[in-house]
């Protein structure tokens, strides 16, 4: 009988990325499903103070409504010049206008900050939540600095302003990576890549 895991998030890149990686880690036996595959619940109100207070939250509300064993992410951008901001905002720091409007008022509020300062990091926090309570929280974290402007139309949100430190990038902006090279490197691959464990022993239960 194959298992289950539930993703909380109706994002589709996030799903596709969960999905290579399992496979990539050569896990058999384990269906990953998103929300669009189970019956619509509204989804909860993230009000945590943290990004691991609200992963919690998202995957605790994904069992209590479907029973599946449930992972969730709170992800996002913390800006070193903006102590640490837009952070658990990073997703509705323009006022819930999307992605293009936040990256245009992240610049305007950077616009000054030399390049030296302009230091960042992306964070993703995963929960894997079972039905029998156990819960597992990780951390992923991607250094790297903000560029003046928007460069590539790859991945989502503040991608494309996003210049990694790591040498293998070759100087592009994670919006420039492709989604396998961006899987190597990312926040979310570095959280995720810890669960893979967890989620193995699920395909073997």
């Amino acid at each position: 009988m194959t298992a289950r895991v539930l993703l909380a998030s109706g994002n589709a890149k996030k799903l596709a990325e969960l999905r290579r990686m399992v496979d990539g880690a050569a896990i058999t036996g384990l269906d990953v499903l998103g929300l669009g595959d189970v019956e619509a619940y509204p989804e909860p109100v993230e009000d945590g103070a943290s990004f691991e207070e609200n992963a919690l939250i998202k995957a605790r509300e994904a069992v209590r409504r479907t029973g599946l064993p449930s992972l969730a992410d709170d992800s996002g951008i913390a800006v070193d010049a903006l102590n640490g901001m837009p952070g658990i905002l990073s997703a509705r720091w323009s006022g819930g206008k999307g992605d293009d409007a936040n990256n245009e008022l992240l610049l305007a509020q950077i616009a000054d900050v030399p390049a030296e300062r302009r230091g960042a990091e992306f964070v993703s926090v995963c929960a894997l939540v079972l039905p029998d309570g156990t819960e597992t929280v990780v951390r992923g974290e991607w250094r790297g600095r903000i560029v003046r402007e928007t460069r590539g139309s790859g991945g989502f949100g503040y991608d494309p302003l996003f210049l990694p430190d790591d040498p293998s990038a070759g100087g592009r902006t994670a919006g420039e990576l492709s989604a396998q090279e961006k899987d190597g490197l990312s926040h979310r691959h570095r959280a995720l890549a810890q669960l893979l464990p967890a989620l193995a022993a699920l395909a073997t239960a």
